[in-house]
């Protein structure tokens, strides 16, 4: 039996809660309560950054991306096995382009402070490179099961 919920999507709940906490922050800032912090502006567009991509690895692994499917399930079924894996393989291919690129993103912006965090600009770019490490693992265990078929849940590792 599978787990309805995944690794990907429990850490993007977590960050979609912390986001509508500092978003509360910023609403009762602009009111007579209390003034702001101006960090909350600057960390609800990182949080909403990283809570977004780790979600795309939610997606993956339950197969629930938009597609257009009216022509391909028209084929064989074997035809839409074999299109499934060269499509996961070409995925897997830009998803590894993606990840040394953001690799390389980070080691270039380590250095670069954030505009109002204590923090560098490399770890709003660390989002996609540890999305991607989800993606490609997800990839690699539905390549490696043999099963190309993305419409069925994957047992969450």
């Amino acid at each position: 039996m599978f787990k309805k919920h995944s690794f990907e999507a429990c850490i993007a709940s977590v960050i979609f809660i912390a986001l509508f906490f500092v978003i509360l922050i910023q609403i009762f800032g602009r009111t007579d309560l209390f003034t702001g912090p101006i960090w909350t502006e600057e960390l609800a567009r990182w949080l909403w950054v990283w809570m977004a991509l780790i979600g795309i690895g939610a997606v993956e692994r339950n197969g629930t991306h938009l597609r257009m499917g009216f022509l391909i399930e028209l084929l064989p079924q074997k035809v839409q096995r074999s299109f499934a894996l060269v499509t996961d393989l070409v995925y897997l291919a830009i998803a590894g382009q993606l990840l040394w690129i953001s690799y390389k993103t980070i080691l270039r912006t380590w250095r670069n402070e954030s505009v109002s965090l204590p923090t560098t600009d490399a770890v709003l770019y660390a989002s996609a490179f540890f999305a991607l490490l989800l993606i490609i693992h997800r990839i690699l265990r539905r390549l490696i099961a043999g099963r190309n078929d993305n419409s069925k849940v994957e047992a969450p590792l």
